[in-house]
């Protein structure tokens, strides 16, 4: 894991302040695998987010793509990314300083481009309407008879 560096690896101080947020793991009984590093699952949910690929395109040195995205669904339900993002914004406002008193939306909607006139009377396509179809020897529909 000692090779992995890179833009998917996080940064110590934004690991630590994850940490703090991600819910302490359950006690684990008995035999069975080892529990996969939170680190590396969260490397690895941020890779996924970031490159968009599939859950299980993800490389296995995260782990396999089941259990990132089955920690990936629990740390939604439990506000884990939520919480990471106050903690961001927080940070940011302290360091930077955020103009609370002045913010801005934007967003549009608008036809698609060279969509076109639509008449709505009209189908989007011709269709075949049941028993249109010539058949071989020239009767409309039904079937043809030796």
């Amino acid at each position: 894991m000692g090779e992995k560096k890179g833009s998917w690896h996080l940064p110590d101080k934004l690991w630590e302040e994850m940490e703090k947020i991600l819910p302490k793991p359950k006690r684990r009984r008995g035999a069975g695998r080892p529990r996969v590093e939170l680190k590396r699952i969260a490397e690895g949910i941020f890779y996924v987010l970031r490159t968009g690929c599939q859950w299980k395109a993800a490389p296995s040195v995260y782990s396999s793509g089941s259990t990132l995205h089955l920690y990936f669904q629990n740390w939604v339900k439990q506000g884990v990314f939520r919480k990471l993002w106050k903690v961001g914004l927080m940070t940011y406002d302290c360091e930077q300083g955020i103009e609370w008193d002045w913010q801005s939306l934007d967003g549009a909607m608008s036809k698609a481009p060279l969509g076109g006139e639509k008449n709505w009377t009209q189908p989007d396509r011709s269709r075949q309407i049941r028993d249109q179809e010539v058949l071989t020897d020239r009767r409309r529909g039904g079937s043809v008879e030796s």
